[in-house]
């Protein structure tokens, strides 16, 4: 499978973080019926019963499986996080140059949000409007990993002597920040100028322009010696 990092990541286990996954086939059905039915209505916003009719589960199974909607929401962010993070200390491990890393993993994450565009909105979600413990888990399987993940790859970049030296928490914000926006602002941009909806081509187009825009303002320029410049 492609994660965040764009390579093909070895298999997650169903343990992220400590939580456990539920590999349980009515279990899997409920989060593919939440998951299918927050891509298809481009909300994250569905009810229990919107969830049970889809996928022919009875709703008074979330409770048995997941406690309630918001424990079956983080049990899908956290399925979704194990694949896509999965991926990155592979990553990080591959004997190519760090600058390829980063282009790997920025299309890798777009490829993410393109594959799950609930994703950002759930995170925003159960860090914000839900529990305390929910906040915990999302900050443990998602962000902790993901930004540390960040912190490595721009520390070898700068190391090897490509990357200027740059935060990784602006790093982080600017990266998934352009992805939020692509897939949920694009809304008011679709309202706005008729803006149509993320395809495919959108898709690969935007990963250039993020590559471009964050490699252009990183990645060390050989200086030319004054005198060299003047010659030409």
């Amino acid at each position: 499978m492609i994660g965040l990092s764009g390579c093909m990541a070895p298999h997650p286990n169903t343990d992220v973080s400590n939580r456990t996954v539920p590999r349980n086939s009515t279990a899997e059905k409920l989060l593919d019926a939440a998951s299918e039915l927050m891509i298809a209505r481009n909300s994250i916003d569905v009810s229990l019963s919107d969830i049970a009719q889809q996928s022919g589960v009875n709703s008074a199974l979330v409770k048995y499986h997941f406690g309630n909607k918001d424990g079956l929401l983080l049990a899908l962010l956290a399925r979704d996080a194990a694949t896509e993070i999965a991926g990155l200390d592979y990553l990080l491990a591959q004997p190519i140059a760090p600058t390829a890393k980063l282009k790997l993993h920025i299309a890798g994450i777009i490829k993410a949000y393109h594959r799950f565009p609930y994703m950002n909105r759930l995170i925003h979600l159960l860090l914000h409007e839900s529990s305390t413990e929910a906040a915990d888990e999302v900050s443990k399987f998602f962000v902790a990993p993901l930004l540390d993940f960040h912190r490595r790859l721009l520390a070898e970049g700068i190391a090897a002597g490509e990357f200027r030296p740059v935060d990784a928490v602006l790093f982080y914000t600017s990266l998934i920040g352009a992805c939020d926006h692509l897939f949920f602002g694009r809304h008011a941009l679709s309202r706005a100028v008729g803006v149509g909806p993320v395809t495919d081509d959108v898709c690969r187009q935007y990963i250039a322009h993020i590559e471009a825009m964050l490699l252009g303002g990183m990645l060390r320029v050989p200086i030319e010696p004054a005198g060299e410049a003047a010659r030409q």
